[in-house]
This record gives structure tokens, C-alpha cells and sequence, in this order.
């Protein structure tokens, strides 16, 4: 498969080239048939649990391979209607729209690789040699990126170019048109991530005509901060969007009872239910998300849901999820309540963003926070904007030709109100952290020479338990006291009247609100602050005894370095000194 020059380099030849294209088709191939194969066993077992099914296992077979076609986001067309015009299915269950993108990104990921036969994980361009790695004392070289993303793709749309075939004579043909645009964007983006995650993640060059400022800015620090602050304003929307949809749905829990017992009498038809219910809980969160942004869905042509109320006639079909939605023309306190949804998504972006601005190996200026924060909000208006495109779409013609969020409305709601919440927010706690002076540090001691706190009782003990840092003066008694932990950012408070006394039980404190601290200017040093020697034995017996009272001395006495006196005090000569030891150097 590979060939070495003269410059020992190992130089795929073309049998080795045409391998490893052959696998790409072939691993794009077995991801589309993974995932309509998964379609195509579901369907099976719900066809052959039915105990008067329609049609054949051909007809359930062609219905799997609709089924994964809508999950790429294709439209698919139901012939049988009443009024004898095609109706147009385009709500993509959201849930299963995961398992074709998952295996067309794990199919390019794991793209093979020339020289030693084995399939190549991360790393690639952008490292040593070249984009060569050594294994096995064999050289490993990817093939190029436009070829392998080609054959992948390729290898995945011929499958979903049968699968159109196939579907076109079933109860639900798909629209050619449709369903070639979302099964080349879906395979497309899935693959290309792939084929980004094999090569190691390059960062990919600017446009020559970005500006230099913003390009600056644009590669820096702050996409990544953006990037988790609008994953987190995102995730917490949608959170609150499936809160509020299970919320209303057992609200009106007696009405979807009945209209599910209504749609399917035997067991399979109700397991086919559920399992349809399931698939679209995603775009209930969605739906659910808009309507707390204010935006709203539509329900029908000429029909919207707001927290205002419900304006016009909804035309929707009786399915149980749908049992959850609004009727009240007019809003209530109940529907305005869900202005808290957007206002905590602001509020996770600007926490994102403000312990990035703090945590960081420096601290960011506030006109950085706020640029962070505000391309945090613009994530996730595109997230919301996108998701919202996918969530909806047409159940039929006439009123049914539009249900769900509009796109555009969503994202900018999204925008807006992440923008208006997150970019304060992210200002007032980058200003909250940061107000509380640090940690006040020892005093530097010449070498060799004890410090005043010993090891096992650090400063911070002392703020502990009840007694402030030292050289502050005088200052008003807070209700709270706060302690900062290492990183500067989590906090933890307890009531300042609650401490441990000297006595050492734990009881009420004095009220004091005017005090002088130690070492802010004169007398009046707090009872029970720390000393330098609090930690020398005390007791009746605890000196008097001249074997105990020499063994401690000559611990402490190596503990200090040798600059305390060798002979302990009241034991033949206080104070006496070694011959060679500077009388001046340590404590008497």
C-alpha cells in the first residue's frame, strides 16, 4: 500500500489509495444502512404485533425507509386523503433526527489512514511530520480531506438515493426534491465534523477580509467562552421548555387520556403511539421554549400561541402531546410567569461568562466580559433559530400548513432577551467577585527564621473562627461574613453571630457592631485572638517536671533550627546559650 524513496518516506501508491476510498464508501454506506436498518426493525415489530395490519412486510419495510428519511428533515407526502389532495408531512421528530447525524460523524471520524492498516484516531494535520505519525516504525498518512469527505458522503447518499426509490411506491412517498437537499446537508455537516475530529481540529483561517480587530478577538479567547455560555443559556431553555410542556400536559392530563385511548384501541397501536410521543418530546421542549420567549408557535394558518393569549382559531390534529397546549384567549399570571424561562438563560450566560472572566490567568477587562457575554447570546439565538426550523412544519394543507415556532422570531427573541440579561449579569458578578480584597498573606521572614503562624494554623483560620485579618482598623460588623475559596470565584457565607467561643462550645456571639480590630491603630485586641506562642503547653504539671520539661524543649528547639536555647528555663542556667550561638539571633 505504501512505497519508500529515496528520501525514506512512505508514499501511498495507488493500490494503497484506492483502498482506502474503498473503505470510505464502505463506512458511509454501512451508516446509512445502520440507521435505516434500526428504522426498519422497529417498524417490523410494531407491524407484526398489529393484529389487522394494512398491508404486507413490504409496505412496512417502505414505511421504515419514509420514517428515515424523515428523520433527515424530508418532506414525505400522504396520497390518501379525504379531500383527495397530497398532503405534505414535514415535523421531523427531533429525537430521531440523533441516530443518522451520530453515525455519519463516527463513520468520518474514524476515516482510515495509508501505511500501517489501522483506522486513525485523533491527532493528524497539524502535528509533528507533516501530518504523518509514526506506529510500529510504519508511517501513517491520512488521505486528503476533500477526498475522504467525497467518498463518505458519497457512500451514504447512494443508500439514501434507494431509499427514495424504495419509499416512492409506500403509504408515504417522500417529495424527490426535499428529500435530495436535506439528505446532502445532513450528510454533509455530519461528515465534514467527522472528517474536522480525524485531522485533529484545525483552526481554520479567517477570511482576508475580517478586520484585524475583530479577527483578533474572533480566534481568541472568547469563542470558547461563547461558545459554553450560549451551550449553557441553551440547555437551560430547553430545560425549562420540557418542564413547562410536562407542566401543562399534566394540567390537562384527563383530555390526553382521552384522546390516546381514542387513536388506538389494541396494545401494538398504543405502543406505536407512545414510542411516536417519544420521538417528539424534543420538539415539545422547543415549542414550549418559544412560547416562554414570547414568540410563541402557530397552530394552524392565522393562529398563535403567546403567554399574552391565543389569538385566532387552532386547527391541530388530536394527538396527546398537543392536548398540552393554551386555549385561553386572553393570558394569565400564570402564562406570564414563564418570563422567568428566558430571564434565568440570561442568567447562565452571564455566570458562564463571568467565571471564565475571573478564572482565567487573567483578569478580563469589563469591555471583554460584556463582548464575551454578548457572543454568548448570539450562540445561542442561532441555536434557538435552528432548532425551532427543525421542531416544525406542515401536517396537511389549507390551516394545517404551518405549526410550530417561526425561526427567525425565536432566535431573535433568544438574542434579545440572552443579550439584555446575560451582558449585566456578566458585569455585576465579574464586579461581585472581584470586590472582596484578597487573602491577606504572612509576613516575610528572613531565611531561617520561624514565621509567626505555625503550619497547622494558617491565616484564613483565624478569619474562621470568628476574628478578622490583621492592620484593617475599624469597620461595621457584617451580618454575613464571606470567605473566597482558592480560585476566587464559589463563595460560602455563615451568620457572624454564630462562632465558637474560647470556652470552645458552640454558642451566641456579643453583638458587636463597633470594635477595633487588632492592629488597626492602638489597644482593644479581641479576646481569644492568636498568638504567636499559643501553641506551648499549659496545666499544672506541664513545666514543673524536669524530664518532660527538657524532652519539649529540645523538640521545639529543633523545630526552630537551633535558635531557641539549648537548656530550658529553670533548668540549671535560664537562658543559657551554646558557646558558638550569637546571642542576638532567636528568641531568649
Amino acid at each position: 500500500m505504501t512505497q519508500v524513496t529515496d528520501r525514506g518516506l512512505m508514499v501511498p501508491t495507488a493500490q494503497g489509495r484506492s483502498s482506502v476510498l474503498a473503505t470510505c464508501v464502505l463506512r458511509g454506506v454501512m451508516a446509512a444502512g445502520l440507521g435505516l436498518g434500526a428504522l426498519a426493525v422497529l417498524v417490523t415489530v410494531v407491524w407484526i404485533s398489529s393484529p389487522y395490519p394494512d398491508s404486507g412486510p413490504g409496505g412496512a419495510l417502505r414505511a421504515a425507509a419514509s420514517l428515515w428519511l424523515l428523520a433527515h428533515g424530508a418532506h414525505l407526502v400522504r396520497p390518501d386523503t379525504l379531500s383527495g389532495v397530497p398532503a405534505p408531512v414535514g415535523v421531523v421528530p427531533l429525537l430521531l433526527v440523533g441516530l443518522p447525524v451520530w453515525l455519519a460523524h463516527r463513520a468520518a471520524r474514524d476515516v482510515p489512514a495509508y501505511g500501517d492498516g489501522q483506522e486513525y484516531g485523533d491527532g493528524g494535520e497539524g502535528g509533528e511530520g507533516d501530518g504523518a505519525e509514526e506506529d510500529d516504525d510504519e508511517s501513517v498518512v491520512l488521505p486528503p480531506p476533500w477526498t475522504a469527505f467525497a467518498a463518505v458522503t458519497g457512500g451514504y447518499l447512494a443508500v439514501g438515493a434507494a431509499a427514495v426509490l424504495y419509499a416512492s411506491d409506500g403509504p408515504l412517498p417522500a417529495a424527490p426534491l426535499s428529500a435530495a437537499l436535506h439528505l446532502l446537508l445532513v450528510a454533509s455537516g455530519a461528515v465534514a465534523a467527522g472528517l474536522w475530529t480525524a485531522y485533529g481540529r484545525p483552526r481554520a483561517a479567517l477570511p482576508h477580509w475580517v478586520p484585524g480587530a475583530v479577527g483578533r478577538v474572533l480566534v481568541g479567547r472568547h469563542v470558547h467562552t461563547a461558545v459554553r455560555a450560549g451551550s449553557a443559556g441553551t440547555a437551560v431553555l430547553l430545560a425549562g421548555g420540557a418542564l413547562l410542556a410536562g407542566t401543562a400536559l399534566m394540567w390537562h392530563i384527563g383530555t390526553a387520556q382521552d384522546t390516546f385511548l381514542r387513536l388506538a384501541e389494541d396494545w401494538p397501536g398504543r405502543l406505536a403511539v407512545v414510542l411516536l410521543a417519544l420521538a417528539l418530546v424534543p420538539n415539545a421542549a422547543v415549542w414550549a421554549a418559544a412560547y416562554g420567549l414570547g414568540p410563541g408557535f402557530l397552530l394552524g394558518a392565522g393562529a398563535v400561541a403567546t403567554p399574552l393569549g391565543v389569538t385566532g382559531t387552532p386547527a391541530v390534529p388530536h394527538f396527546p402531546l398537543l392536548s398540552a397546549l393554551p386555549e385561553e384567549p386572553r393570558g394569565s399570571w400564570a402564562t406570564w410567569s414563564v418570563a422567568v424561562l428566558p430571564v434565568a438563560a440570561g442568567v447562565a450566560v452571564g455566570w458562564w461568562t463571568a467565571r471564565r472572566a475571573r478564572d482565567g490567568e487573567e483578569v478580563w477587562r469589563p469591555g471583554e466580559t460584556a463582548l464575551a457575554a454578548l457572543y454568548g447570546a448570539v450562540v445561542c439565538g442561532a441555536a434557538l433559530a435552528l432548532l425551532s426550523a427543525l421542531s416544525g412544519g406542515p401536517l396537511g394543507t389549507a390551516r394545517l400548513a404551518v405549526l410550530g415556532p417561526v425561526w427567525w422570531r425565536t432566535g431573535a427573541a433568544a438574542l434579545g432577551w440572552t443579550a439584555g440579561v446575560g451582558v449585566p449579569a456578566a458585569l455585576v458578578l465579574r464586579w461581585w467577585w472581584g470586590r472582596v480584597p484578597a487573602e491577606p498573606e504572612a509576613p516575610e521572614t528572613a531565611p531561617g527564621v520561624p514565621s509567626a503562624v505555625p503550619d497547622g494554623l494558617p491565616v484564613r483560620a483565624a478569619v474562621s473562627e470568628g476574628r478578622e485579618p490583621v492592620g484593617r482598623g475599624r469597620s461595621w460588623s457584617r451580618v454575613v461574613r464571606w470567605r473566597r475559596s482558592t480560585d476566587g470565584v464559589r463563595w460560602w457565607a455563615r451568620p457572624a453571630w454564630w462562632r465558637r467561643p474560647a470556652g470552645g462550645a458552640r454558642g451566641w456571639a456579643r453583638l458587636a457592631w463597633w470594635r477595633r480590630r487588632p492592629g488597626g491603630g492602638g489597644e482593644g485586641v479581641e479576646r481569644g485572638a492568636y498568638e504567636p506562642y499559643d501553641f506551648l503547653p499549659t496545666g499544672a504539671g506541664a513545666w514543673h517536671d524536669s524530664g518532660a520539661r527538657e524532652a519539649r524543649w529540645a523538640a521545639l528547639r529543633e523545630a526552630s533550627g537551633g535558635l531557641m536555647p539549648e537548656i530550658a528555663p529553670g533548668a540549671g542556667g535560664a537562658g543559657e546559650r551554646d558557646a558558638g550561638e550569637d546571642a542576638g539571633a532567636g528568641p531568649p
